[in-house]
C-alpha cells in the first residue's frame, strides 16, 4: 500500500464509523419511547400499536447495524494492520 492510499484508508474508516454511530443514534432515539409495559386492557390498543411498530423498526435496523459495526471493525483492523506493518518493515528491513 503507498502512502497515497492512508487518506484513503482513513476516510474509508470515518464513514463506516459516521454511518455506524448514525445508526446507533437513530436506535437510541427510536428506543427511548419505548415501554417495557403489558398491554392487557383494549382500551390501550392504540399506545399498544405505537410500542409494536418501534419494535418493529428496531428489528429492522439491528441487521443494518451489525454490519456496519462490522465494517468499522474490518476497517479499524486495517488501519492499525498497516501501522503494525509499517513499524514491522522498518524494525525488520
Amino acid at each position: 500500500m503507498t502512502t497515497n492510499m492512508v487518506p484513503v484508508l482513513w476516510l474509508v474508516w470515518a464513514v463506516f464509523a459516521l454511518v455506524t454511530a448514525i445508526l446507533y443514534g437513530y436506535r437510541s432515539k427510536l428506543t427511548r419511547d419505548e415501554e417495557g409495559q403489558i398491554f392487557l386492557d383494549d382500551a390501550f390498543a392504540h399506545e399498544k400499536a405505537v410500542q409494536t411498530e418501534i419494535v418493529m423498526k428496531v428489528n429492522r435496523l439491528q441487521p443494518k447495524l451489525r454490519v456496519s459495526l462490522a465494517l468499522t471493525t474490518l476497517m479499524t483492523a486495517a488501519v492499525i494492520g498497516y501501522y503494525v506493518w509499517i513499524v514491522a518493515k522498518s524494525l525488520f528491513p
